[in-house]
């Protein structure tokens, strides 16, 4: 009585491959679009804070999000295709998830024009700056798996000109502020 209760169950055990991949896409996509989506709202708090502070403020956070979210849409695009998506379909979640930006940055500018706000949107995305580099970039950058013959100093050789070149952006930016704030004002 007992094997015949277990043979049938009413449903099947069955694993389609079809219904697999689809299931690891949908799972995979959503992973990308709230992780992607809240990095966005942050990255979009962050410009608009800095915009309601001031436009030169608001013009390098503006660059800084640029020069850090290339790469990494880049990369969100690159595991949707890997996942198994099309690539209409991985344009398209990664536009979802970028929407949130433009979300972020209206209500980033509203409360950045209280001074305490900002200072506490200012604070908070500026950890999650922190987080995702150490937690997600370091351990990326040290475990770049070399191919037989490539040097690995080669890949510190790009990595830290990378980062030389985002500080320097940003020692730019920061150095030439004045001319950049009375060219801003003059037009």
């Amino acid at each position: 009585m007992l094997g015949a209760n277990n043979s049938h169950h009413g449903h099947s055990h069955h694993s389609h491959t079809g219904d697999v991949k689809h299931q690891s896409i949908a799972a995979i996509a959503w992973m990308v679009i709230l992780g992607d989506g809240i990095h966005n709202f942050s990255d979009g708090l962050a410009i608009g804070a800095a915009f309601a502070n001031s436009i030169t403020g608001g013009i390098s956070t503006s660059i800084a999000v640029l020069c850090h979210e290339l790469p990494h849409e880049i990369g969100d695009f690159a595991v949707l295709l890997r996942a198994g998506m099309n690539m209409r379909q991985a344009v398209m979640y990664n536009c979802v998830s970028s929407i949130l930006c433009f979300i972020g940055m209206l209500i980033g500018v509203v409360l950045g024009n209280i001074n305490e706000a900002s200072l506490w949107i200012f604070a908070c995305v500026g950890g999650m700056f922190l987080y995702i580099a150490l937690v997600d970039m370091l351990p990326e950058m040290t475990s770049v798996e070399t191919k037989h013959g490539e040097n690995p100093y080669c890949h510190l050789l790009f990595q830290c000109a990378g980062m030389i070149l985002g500080a320097g952006i940003m020692l730019i930016v920061a150095a030439y502020e004045p001319d950049l704030l009375s060219v801003l004002d003059n037009h």
